[in-house]
């Protein structure tokens, strides 16, 4: 019997410093990524985010300096926006889903050219953003009116086989959004 509970007593301590040294390992792991993040990274990270580059998610963190997704919205803000009955275009969208991957380079040079300004919501780094605003699927584009929503388009370009939108589509959203 005394054999059997060292023999236990030695495989919970086993489970014990595994615990501590996998905690050790995370932090270690941690440490190191924030220590690779540049200035001019944390800067930008600051700026459309609002927090350090180290608190943002890596697929977040490879797509900072992508042109496409400078026009950043934080929940707060945009709730905010919307409390105060703005008028507004909101793209939903993750930075892991292939559907925004090829519907943002697309987008953002039609909004441009309707004179939208689009902004742009993070789903992946804002989850909660998913119940808050009534999201089901990325991407979705959403038209407030006084802070009310009129209309959404959900789903990305037509790409890779996968029905989806065209270019003139969206245009019409556009088009058809300014009239009301």
């Amino acid at each position: 019997m005394k054999k059997l509970s060292i023999y236990l007593g030695i495989i919970v301590a086993l489970f014990v410093l595994l615990f501590i040294v996998n905690q050790q390992s995370e932090k270690a792991k941690e440490a190191s990524r924030a220590s690779k993040i540049d200035a001019p990274t944390n800067e930008l990270s600051k700026k459309l985010y609002g927090v350090e580059a180290a608190k943002l998610k890596p697929e977040t963190l490879a797509q900072l300096n992508d042109a496409n997704y400078q026009n950043i919205v934080k929940p707060q803000d945009l709730k905010n926006d919307l409390n105060a009955k703005k008028d507004m275009y909101v793209y939903y969208f993750s930075t892991t889903c292939s559907h925004c991957q090829a519907t943002t380079p697309i987008l953002n040079p039609i909004a441009k050219e309707a004179g939208v300004e689009l902004k742009q919501l993070n789903l992946w780094e804002y989850e909660a953003g998913w119940n808050d605003f009534k999201i089901e699927a990325t991407p979705t584009l959403v038209y407030y009116k006084g802070g009310k929503e009129v209309q959404r388009m959900v789903g990305g370009v037509t790409h890779d086989g996968q029905p989806g939108y065209s270019p003139d589509d969206f245009k019409k959203f556009f088009e058809e959004m300014k009239k009301k």
